[in-house]
C-alpha cells in the first residue's frame, strides 16, 4: 500500500499548492516558494463543528455566498507549533496584532499565502504553513485601529477585514500588506467569545 499513500500524499501536495498559488497577493510569488510536504490534518471534531458553525449559520439566513468555504494561511517557524494548531484549534490570545479587533476575543489567520510574516521571507529561509478552511460568515469591513483600545467583535458579524485598498502603494511595507490582509474571526454567543471560534478548520500542513 505504499504506493498508493505516495499517490495520495502527492496529490495532496498538489491540492495544497495549488490552494497556496491561488491566494498569492503577489504574482512574482508563484517562483519564489518551493513546498515539499503536504500532511492531511484529519481533525474531526474540528470538521464536525465547521459543519455545525455552517447549519446554525445557514438556520439564521445567511446566504450561500457568506457560507462558502474558503481558505486562510498560518505560518510557523517549527513542526511542533503548526501541529499543536493542528490539534488545539486556532485560539483567542494567539496574536500579536491587534489593528482589527481585539486578540483575546478572536484570532487572525491570512488571506493571502504569500503575506504570512509582518517580515519579507529571506532566501533560504523555512516554514510550515497550516491551510485552514475558513467561513467567514457576515464580514464587517472595519478601519484599522492602532490605539490600545481595541475594537470589540462586532455583534451580528463573524469576521472583521481591513478597509481595502484598490491600489496598496507598491512602496507600502510588508508588514502594512500583512496587516491589511487579515481576517480577524470571532464567534461571539450570549455575550461571550469562544476561546476557539468554530468557523476556522485546520486542513493541511504544508
Amino acid at each position: 500500500g505504499f504506493h498508493l499513500e505516495s499517490e495520495e500524499s502527492s496529490s495532496l501536495l498538489q491540492t495544497a499548492v495549488s490552494v497556496l498559488q491561488s491566494a498569492y497577493l503577489d504574482s512574482t510569488s508563484q517562483d519564489g516558494f518551493q513546498y515539499s510536504q503536504a500532511i492531511l490534518v484529519e481533525n474531526h471534531v474540528f470538521l464536525s463543528e465547521l459543519k455545525a458553525f455552517a447549519q446554525a449559520k445557514e438556520a439564521a439566513g445567511y446566504s450561500q455566498e457568506e457560507l462558502e468555504e474558503t481558505f486562510a494561511f498560518l505560518l510557523f517557524d517549527n513542526e511542533e507549533e503548526a501541529k499543536e494548531v493542528c490539534q488545539t484549534g486556532l485560539r483567542v490570545n494567539s496574536s500579536s496584532i491587534s489593528i482589527l479587533g481585539d486578540p483575546a476575543k478572536g484570532v487572525y489567520i491570512s488571506k493571502y499565502a504569500d503575506c504570512l510574516h509582518p517580515r519579507p521571507w529571506y532566501h533560504g529561509k523555512s516554514g510550515y504553513i497550516v491551510i485552514c478552511k475558513l467561513i467567514k460568515g457576515k464580514v464587517k469591513v472595519v478601519s484599522e485601529n492602532y490605539t490600545t483600545s481595541y475594537t470589540c467583535p462586532s455583534p451580528g458579524y463573524d469576521c472583521h477585514v481591513a478597509v481595502s485598498r484598490s491600489n496598496i502603494p507598491s512602496k507600502a511595507s510588508h508588514c502594512e500588506a500583512f496587516e491589511q490582509s487579515q481576517y480577524y474571526v470571532y464567534e461571539v454567543s450570549d455575550g461571550s467569545t469562544a476561546e476557539r471560534p468554530r468557523q476556522i478548520c485546520p486542513y493541511i500542513v504544508i
